[in-house]
């Protein structure tokens, strides 16, 4: 009856958000967060066993399963986006400008918030720093997509709105690996069996990316070849969740093996995911908003100084950026302000580490992180303003050698 309900309630959410209820113009804030999907995660901490209590904590231990897959699902698309011709023609410039923004912004909340945790953790000195790294992944990660609505729109020119996603696909690459040492600190009794948890979930995602690749290189027939790759999805999100290993971690290996040796077959199987991408996110993020304790007040208190920090730690990560590839990539003016916006592998992360961690911080960064989020994800909204509208003295001349030099 439960999971009905969440089928039910995503089903009348996706509904709302496409009515005329929800014109941008009128709502702007409910319709950013019904099109992010953050609108699923209220409804999920409404729902859920600390607020309506609609879903119990037995019921969502019984969702564990649709969870995993919807982490598996992700990581599986996060590794066939890795596309190695690319990778290897990007210069470096752009490699150091991305872990500069996201760099600046995890030191920035790891570092200061690590002090709380510490005394608040009963895992010692190591829990608090697994927990404080998380937070940072977290804080690290920038979501592109109001760039690429912006220049889809005309409201940004097509260069500048590349280079700001170019950036925030790259800083994907920072969260997961925080995520596989912070795995490596708390997921175990030692560190030395953390690191084997963590080896086993690549090979697995390897084998399986491999085994996807040899089932589907001769598919020619669309829906065969989609029921092909959710079977192959479900068998390294279930395989995972069964080994109490990451599936987020060896979706991400299946996707890249799959990249790597799949050749052009892996472009169909990521149009195939692509058809269920939004409704499994869906139900992912909404699974993550009922795990939210909303009556922690340590979560309720860490989350502004998460906020404040990570938006400083963007203002002044977006301006080492955009030195380093001043000559390289075309960025706009006020590039900070386009990397407010967090997005949903922010909230995969701390999904994963809540279910592999035992101990009273996990749940408490997935408050702060799944709430910060929400707050960030308002806040983007009017952050872009300033990167859609050109500082004064900006001269439209500058603009358009800038975009020659993108050319």
């Amino acid at each position: 009856m439960q999971a009905l309900l969440v089928f039910l309630s995503i089903a009348a959410l996706s509904l709302l958000a496409s009515s005329r209820a929800l014109d941008p113009g009128r709502f702007p804030a409910l319709a950013r967060l019904a099109a992010s999907g953050f609108l699923f995660v209220l409804l999920g901490i409404l729902l859920g066993p600390s607020v309506a209590g609609v879903l119990t904590e037995r019921h969502l231990e019984a969702l564990r399963p649709v969870m995993a897959l919807g982490l598996g699902t992700a990581g599986v698309l996060l590794g066939l986006n890795l596309e190695p011709r690319l990778l290897r023609l990007l210069p470096r410039p752009v490699y150091l400008a991305a872990l500069a923004h996201s760099g600046t912004a995890f030191f920035f909340v790891a570092l200061p918030l690590l002090v709380p945790l510490i005394f608040t953790s009963v895992r010692g000195l190591l829990g608090a720093v697994g927990a404080a790294a998380m937070l940072g992944a977290a804080a690290s990660l920038s979501s592109g997509h109001s760039a690429v609505l912006a220049w889809r729109s005309g409201r940004l020119d097509r260069a500048r709105g590349l280079g700001v996603a170019l950036l925030t696909m790259l800083d994907d690459a920072v969260g997961l690996g925080v995520l596989a040492l912070a795995l490596m600190l708390g997921a175990a009794s030692n560190v030395g069996e953390g690191l084997g948890l963590v080896c086993l979930a690549l090979l697995l995602g390897v084998m399986c990316g491999a085994l996807l690749a040899f089932l589907t290189h001769a598919l020619k027939d669309l829906a065969e070849l989609t029921t092909v790759t959710l079977g192959g999805v479900v068998l390294v999100s279930g395989a995972a969740a069964y080994l109490r290993v990451s599936p987020l971690l060896a979706g991400v290996a299946c996707g890249a093996t799959l990249a790597v040796v799949g050749g052009r077959t892996s472009e169909r199987v990521a149009r195939a995911l692509g058809r269920v991408e939004r409704p499994v996110f869906l139900v992912l993020v909404f699974l993550v908003g009922c795990a939210v304790h909303a009556r922690d007040y340590w979560g309720w208190a860490l989350m502004p100084a998460f906020v404040g920090l990570r938006f400083l730690g963007k203002m002044l990560g977006g301006r080492f950026a955009r030195r380093l590839v001043q000559h390289t990539l075309v960025l706009p003016p006020r590039l900070g302000y386009a990397l407010i916006a967090q997005g949903g592998l922010a909230l995969c992360l701390v999904a994963e580490y809540g279910m592999l961690v035992p101990g009273v911080l996990a749940p408490r960064v997935l408050d702060v992180v799944v709430m910060g989020a929400v707050v960030n994800e308002l806040l983007a909204g009017q952050a872009f303003q300033y990167v859609v509208d050109p500082p004064r003295g900006m001269s439209s001349a500058s603009s358009t050698d800038g975009d020659k030099v993108a050319a």
